[in-house]
């Protein structure tokens, strides 16, 4: 039998970077499609209180947001100081909120409207009354899963 040897010492070849470009370009398509950007814009300055036993929502694309605070300081020559309500992207009244929930609930699936939750994210130093009228409006249109946002105290 014959003896097979190296002959002489082979280079290991370069690595190709030719496909490389496409990666990038696949990696940048796959985050862009998966991402999500932020629904509304905050109008309103929200400084959440604290709380000692807080739970995370389950599922937060059956949840609908009311943020009630002051408005942002280059919304404040507009509006004002006082405490306002922000219904998706535009300032709104107690009244308008039968119609907020109304349309939330259109736009979900019709075998998940009764797990639709409302959360109310409220200024600390937002006084009750304008929280009471908010909860009185949600009972009224049957609104009755009702969650507020905190963060957790330590």
């Amino acid at each position: 039998m014959a003896k097979f040897g190296r002959s002489g010492k082979k280079e290991m070849p370069g690595i190709s970077t030719s496909s490389l470009p496409d990666i990038v370009f696949m990696l940048l398509f796959f985050f862009m499609i998966t991402s999500q950007m932020r629904d509304t814009e905050n109008k309103v300055k929200v400084v959440l209180p604290e709380a000692t036993e807080i739970a995370k929502l389950e599922r937060k694309d059956l949840t609908s947001y009311i943020n009630i605070g002051t408005p942002i300081p280059s919304l404040q020559m507009t509006y004002g100081t006082d405490a306002r309500i922000q219904l998706n992207d535009s300032f709104k009244t107690v009244d308008d909120i039968r119609d907020f929930i109304a349309s939330e609930r259109d736009a979900m699936n019709e075998a998940e409207r009764s797990l639709m939750t409302v959360s109310i994210k409220a200024d600390k130093d937002v006084r009750m009354g304008i929280i009471s009228d908010v909860k009185q409006e949600l009972r009224r249109c049957s609104a009755l899963k009702i969650m507020y946002a905190a963060t957790r105290k330590e």
